[in-house]
């Protein structure tokens, strides 16, 4: 059994003396892992930092092993990410996120397309933060938690939506919240696509961190949602 892809480093660790298990998230393959022998090398070593991209070739004598890989560098995105500490959060933020959300071996090629696009972008930091709203968007999108957005869930309205219904990830208007308004939370106008400023964004990132805490990360067995998020949300807090 072999295949070879491009992807995007998520993580790697010691195994035995001179490897390390890494996984990638490829356009074909998902999220992907398996052995680099010599991985621990100063050869190697270097090129194994999180959020890199890799050309790697996977074998294994049988599917369901997790297999050998070998990898070539394509581009690294660390010395980008070491200049700005928000630039470092963000990317910790995004290869945790995957580790911890994605089914194992299942493709997700539109979202692999927008992570790729989103990595790209580190050190654009007038930017980036609601690029990377609007990537949480779609992984929720893509696991089966996507918001609907378009109407009010009370009346219909597709004007004056500000808020969105924790349970159903349902807009709600202000005539359609009434008493409830203070247990939803804010729809922002960049969650719907616009632009906005920082506080904005962070109104976004709020209601996000919801439907990733309450929803998504419940039912993959009551995990906690990986640390790296709240430290890119707090880093990037600081700058308001």
């Amino acid at each position: 059994m072999e295949w070879r892809d491009q992807g995007i480093l998520l993580s790697a660790r010691r195994h035995g003396e001179t490897s390390a298990i890494i996984e990638v998230f490829t356009p074909a393959q998902g999220r992907h892992a398996g052995i680099v022998r010599g991985g621990t090398s100063r050869k190697i070593a270097p090129s194994l930092q999180p959020g890199a991209q890799l050309d790697v070739a996977w074998r294994a004598r049988l599917e369901d092993h997790i297999g050998a890989f070998t990898v070539e560098p394509l581009r690294s995105r660390a010395a980008v990410a070491m200049q700005d500490r928000l630039a470092l959060a963000g990317l910790n933020a995004v290869t945790a996120l995957l580790a911890f959300c994605l089914p194992e071996r299942e493709p997700h090629p539109a979202l692999y397309q927008r992570t790729e696009a989103l990595l790209d972008m580190l050190g654009q930091g007038d930017v980036w933060p609601l690029a990377y709203l609007k990537w949480e968007l779609r992984l929720l999108e893509e696991m089966g938690y996507a918001l609907d957005l378009d109407a009010c869930a009370v009346t219909g309205a597709t004007e004056g939506l500000i808020y969105v219904s924790p349970k159903t990830g349902r807009a709600v208007s202000a005539k359609g919240a009434g008493e409830w308004a203070d247990r939803l939370l804010p729809l922002p106008p960049v969650l719907r696509g616009g632009a906005g400023s920082d506080a904005e964004v962070a109104q976004g990132l709020r209601t996000t961190g919801h439907f990733l805490t309450v929803h998504l990360a419940r039912d993959l067995g009551g995990k906690p949602l990986p640390e790296a998020r709240a430290r890119f949300v707090d880093a990037f807090s600081r700058r308001l």
